[in-house]
């Protein structure tokens, strides 16, 4: 009687056509979705921006467009 779980050459190619055929899969899918990493849809990356701390609380917000806080006294206009 064989082993049931033995290795043998077909058993490695037949998982091997599956695994790739799963991954071949995805990438139809993705590509068909619009998903993916080559992707013109993809968000682009966060950029870095500069800040300034506020002098009135401390708070740091954006050098270019700062946001009005809740605060009277807020330094920057609405």
């Amino acid at each position: 009687m064989r082993a049931m779980f033995g290795f043998s050459l077909p058993k490695l190619i037949f998982t091997a056509a599956i695994v790739a055929a799963v991954i071949y899969g995805f990438r139809l899918i993705g590509r068909k979705t619009g998903g993916g990493s080559g992707s013109n849809n993809a968000p682009s990356t966060p950029q870095a921006e500069d800040t300034q701390k506020c002098a009135v609380c401390g708070t740091y917000v954006s050098a270019n467009n700062p946001a009005v806080c809740e605060r009277d006294d807020c330094p920057y206009p609405a």
